[in-house]
Order: structure tokens, then C-alpha cells, then sequence
């Protein structure tokens, strides 16, 4: 492919009605993604985290089990998404590199005929929702974002990922 020619848009047909994309005759391979999210708080909400002291509990704990069921229910939520076979998800919180907040990366796994970086994303962003919504009477200033694909494996288009992801 022409790397100046935009990718025709697969979710539309030739008279640009949405469509879900016929994935019937793709092979079933491999794949992965891995998302990451931000959720920017105070000083003082980032240590009832830390400590474990927030108003309702584990946070962290519900959190990880919120964006494991957003990556299960993404056909559900997405309305053009493959309803697929999760092998695996994985979930992590972490600080923020620069203090800010919390730093969220999920990653899913399948063998199938289409990718996961829908399931990912949608694993991240609910995560991130279920820490606000646990952490906003303490801080309802919170912000989410940036939120963003990392890496993916498998399919027609192998290992791609994201430029400002670094190597290795």
C-alpha cells in the first residue's frame, strides 16, 4: 500500500452506509493489543489510592475487574465490533511516571479472524471511568487522557506500534 494514500474506511460501503466488515473468509490467527490510559488527579487523591485509604475501598482491585468485563462486553458496547473470543486480558494500575495520577495499560489476547485493539481500548477506558467514578467525591476534577493503542500483533498487518512508544 501507498503510504501517502489514506486506507479506505472498512466500516462503510461503497454508498458510505455503516457496515460491519465481513470477516468470514480471514483466517483465524493469533492476536493481541495493549492500551494505555491516564487519570490526572491531586496529590491528596493519588495518596487515598496509594494507601488505600479511598472512601469505597479497593479501588485498584475493582478497577482491574471493571476493564477485564469492558474488554468481555466491547461488541456489546461498540456497535460494529466482533463479538470475540477473549484468551486472555490483562490489566495493571500503576502510578503515572510524572506524579500525576494513575497510569492504566490492558492488554487482550485471541485467536480469531479479526483483532483486539477494540477490546483494549474499551478494557482502558472503562477502567478508567470505574477509578473516577470511585475516587470523584474526593476529587471531581479528575481528568482522562490521554487514551491510546500501544502495540498490536497479528493479521494482515503484523506488528505495528505506536510511534511515541519507544522500543524493544
Amino acid at each position: 500500500m501507498d503510504p501517502s494514500t489514506p486506507p479506505a474506511l472498512t466500516h462503510l460501503d461503497a454508498q458510505g452506509a455503516a457496515r460491519m466488515v465481513d470477516v468470514a473468509d480471514r483466517p483465524a490467527t493469533a492476536r493481541s493489543a495493549t492500551a494505555e490510559g491516564f487519570l490526572s488527579m491531586t496529590p491528596a487523591t493519588l495518596a487515598l489510592v496509594n494507601e488505600g485509604s479511598a472512601p469505597k475501598g479497593d479501588v485498584l482491585a475493582v478497577a482491574r475487574v471493571a476493564a477485564i468485563q469492558g474488554a468481555k462486553r466491547t461488541a456489546e458496547l461498540i456497535p460494529l465490533c466482533h463479538p470475540l473470543p477473549l484468551a486472555g486480558v490483562a490489566v495493571t494500575i500503576e502510578p503515572s511516571a510524572d506524579g500525576s495520577g494513575l497510569r492504566l495499560v490492558a492488554s487482550a489476547r485471541t485467536t480469531a479472524p479479526t483483532g483486539v485493539e477494540m477490546e483494549a481500548l474499551t478494557a482502558v477506558q472503562i477502567g478508567l471511568l470505574t477509578l473516577y467514578d470511585m475516587l470523584k467525591a474526593a476529587d471531581p476534577a479528575m481528568t482522562i487522557g490521554p487514551v491510546r493503542l500501544l502495540e498490536k500483533h497479528g493479521g494482515r498487518h503484523g506488528h505495528w506500534r505506536h510511534p511515541e512508544h519507544g522500543h524493544g
